[in-house]
């Protein structure tokens, strides 16, 4: 199976493989988890990123959002370091070129927050 691709993104919506997708959601390289929310909104814990934890990607793209709202801990960041996954975060319309282009070459997941 091929890792999902996201075809396009505009603010509150992105469209993967297709399907698309109104809600903010997580990309491993075998499926896709819908409607993901995390447990203090704007704040990315190591709790919101347990099925990438889980999937072991080589690197996670997370998609801040159009302005960048949503923030990475430390605390998320160094769980990710210590599973050995490399990060990149972005706006969620560069982080989607950066997924898309990496996902081709290494084992990629995506966590895209689609508005603010």
């Amino acid at each position: 199976m091929a890792p999902p691709r996201i075809e396009s993104y505009r603010f509150g919506r992105m469209v993967v493989d297709g399907t698309a997708h109104t809600r903010d959601l997580i990309l491993l390289p075998d499926r896709v988890i819908g409607n993901w929310w995390r447990k203090e909104g704007h704040r990315l814990i190591p709790n919101d990123l347990e099925p990438v934890l889980e999937a072991a990607p080589e690197v996670l793209v997370v998609g801040t959002g159009a302005f960048g709202r949503m923030k990475v801990t430390e605390e998320a960041r160094r769980a990710l370091e210590a599973a050995g996954i490399d990060l990149v975060v972005a706006n969620t319309g560069e982080a989607v070129q950066r997924y898309n282009d990496l996902r081709g070459r290494k084992r990629t997941a995506g966590a895209f927050h689609l508005t603010c």
